[in-house]
């Protein structure tokens, strides 16, 4: 709810939340926020991007809730179906769950024609909402610190860094019901700063994360481990020799797993080489909970 403040959101406004609603936090985390504070909700979850547009234009959202490749999406179908952006009343975003440039955020801008802000939480310290960019400054994110102790370490040593040095943000959540969370290392590399902020917010703020210090992927707002994917890969007989490539395509997350061929899999007919590699997808996808 303090985010949604945060954005100008007010109890008037009609929020998308289009994060994905399964067993990502981001959906129902904003989806409760935006009830907090009186707001209309408008839970359209991730994909079908043309009926989100469509519902964003009918029943005139003036906020949506996604990650910034999606909204990225929008916009360029938008642009490309020749939609008239005044027929939308959007005009801010909240987005979160990946990282993302600057320069992504001017495109964003530019296509939907609204203020882009971004979002940071993980599931751990009781999902999205623990920092917020202001409408008014977005010069980094403020911190809840009556909900959230923010310390930032050094990620070799452990030891507590000063204010203004870049190292991992640790996160103790003092509300977090049912499994508490003491110094939670998120393997995030930022920086916390407590000078005030022009929207006159007095909480100290962290810088929009760029790098973490640990070997996770984020593919369309997914915690990926390579683990993970060699484990996969055992399960089903195979060695662990392979390969990861992460691109963007069409503004979107791609992952590709390359398997070295073992004794095992060498066939006659494609068709068998064709049911390896299904067999292969399946399992990723069901461990993963991505498309690789």
């Amino acid at each position: 709810a303090r985010c949604l403040g945060c954005a100008g959101v007010t109890k008037n406004d009609t929020v998308q939340v289009s994060y994905g609603y399964g067993l990502f936090t981001g959906g129902l985390g904003l989806h409760y926020g935006v009830e907090k504070i009186g707001a209309t909700v408008v839970p359209t979850s991730a994909g079908n991007t043309k009926r989100q547009l469509m519902l964003m234009q009918d029943l005139g959202c003036d906020a949506v809730a996604c990650t910034p490749s999606y909204a990225l999406m929008m916009g360029e179908t938008i642009r490309d179906q020749k939609m008239d952006l005044s027929n939308f009343k959007l005009r801010v975003g909240l987005f979160g769950a990946e990282p993302w440039t600057e320069g992504m955020r001017d495109e964003i801008e530019k296509l939907l024609g609204i203020k882009a802000l971004d979002i940071y939480g993980l599931t751990e310290s009781a999902g999205p909402g623990v920092a917020m960019e202001c409408l008014e400054g977005r010069e980094g994110l403020h911190m809840w610190e009556d909900y959230f102790i923010p310390e930032i370490i050094d990620p070799a040593t452990g030891e507590p860094l000063p204010d203004g040095e870049m190292g991992e943000l640790v996160l103790t959540p003092l509300g977090k019901q049912a499994i508490p969370v003491l110094r939670y290392r998120t393997h995030d590399l930022t920086r916390v700063v407590t000078e005030p902020c022009a929207c006159g917010r007095t909480t100290a703020r962290m810088q929009k994360v760029r790098a973490r210090s640990d070997d996770m992927l984020i593919i369309r707002g997914v915690n990926v481990f390579p683990s993970q994917v060699e484990h996969v890969l055992l399960e089903l007989g195979m060695d662990p020799n392979y390969l990861i490539l992460v691109d963007r395509q069409n503004n979107l997350d791609t992952m590709e797993v390359q398997v070295e061929m073992n004794a095992a899999m060498f066939s006659d007919t494609v068709r068998d080489l064709e049911n390896t590699e299904k067999r292969i997808e399946g399992a990723l996808q069901s461990t993963l909970s991505v498309h690789a």
